[in-house]
């Protein structure tokens, strides 16, 4: 599931990649809590980026030392947010399993079998999510269910393929009734949904043409030159300068250095990555790492 929002975390100051940690840790802790141990699987850091965009403006940021079954000696400071951490995790859960609906529908006999198990495992904590966050999951299978469709044409147009996923994560943002911060907000993560879109068919052009599976990029740019990867770049940072320039019309909270980070510094370094083909080694590495 995706992951490519990221903080260039050596440019944060040190409490605030503190902070950014536990933000990641308390994700995982609410899933587990709320849709037991099954959904820490979904857990990336696209949905920590969207627990933090959904919080309060007088939010204070708060950790606790907890459990970690991946660090049981030393526990975890964990940050335990409120609604809009819920919020967060509920709708990973929700795109999470329609993500593996569509694998269901359009993948092969092995992953099927695979996808059938986690399905099973996943679907008590996806009805439990679907009753709390019933528009979101509306939402997400209309607009899985247009991608599909323009997938299946093999459409060539990366516009009308990165606006659906685009209007899907823009859903993400619960209405507060108040303009000056709906709005905002709800445009920042329909640029970054489609930006994440696009960077995650650039990331999985090589598999997808080994497979013989559609690529949204493949089916714009067959020859993909340099030419085809200038014109890409260029079309996706316009994505990310419309995002951070909704950014800059909310309120701050607690979290805006670190958004401010992503947005402005971190994505750009996926996108460098990703174009680079290092991308998946500096996951690897991150998770050894990590571990």
């Amino acid at each position: 599931m995706f992951g490519y929002v990221r903080a260039r975390e050596e440019l944060l100051s040190p409490e605030d990649r503190e902070a950014y940690e536990a933000a990641y840790c308390g994700l995982c802790h609410t899933l587990k809590e709320r849709y037991g141990s099954i959904a820490r699987l979904v857990l990336n850091y696209d949905f920590v980026f969207l627990a933090m965009l959904l919080t309060p403006e007088n939010e204070i940021r708060t950790a606790d030392c907890l459990k970690c079954p991946l660090h049981p000696r030393q526990g975890r400071r964990t940050c335990k947010g409120g609604e809009w951490m819920e919020t967060a995790a509920g709708e990973s859960v929700i795109l999470s399993w329609w993500k593996l609906q569509d694998t269901l529908a359009d993948g092969g006999f092995v992953s099927r079998l695979g996808t059938r198990f986690l399905c099973m495992l996943l679907r008590s904590g996806y009805r439990k999510a679907k009753s709390q966050y019933g528009d979101f999951d509306a939402h997400t299978a209309k607009f899985l269910a247009e991608l599909r469709t323009l997938e299946k044409e093999k459409s060539p147009s990366i516009d009308r393929t990165a606006d659906c996923f685009a209007r899907l994560l823009q859903a993400a943002a619960p209405s507060e009734g108040k303009e000056m911060l709906d709005r905002p907000r709800q445009q920042l993560l329909y640029h970054l949904g489609r930006w994440i879109y696009l960077i995650d068919a650039v990331d999985d052009m090589t598999e997808d043409q080994r497979m013989g599976n559609y690529n949204p990029v493949r089916a714009r740019f067959p020859e993909w030159s340099q030419g085809d990867r200038t014109y890409l770049r260029r079309n996706m940072e316009h994505s990310l300068a419309l995002a951070g320039a909704a950014f800059q019309l909310m309120p701050a909270n607690c979290w805006s250095p670190v958004m401010e980070n992503i947005l402005y510094s971190g994505l750009s370094t996926v996108e460098e990555l990703v174009f680079e083909c290092k991308w998946r080694e500096y996951q690897k590495k991150r998770r050894r790492n990590d571990g």
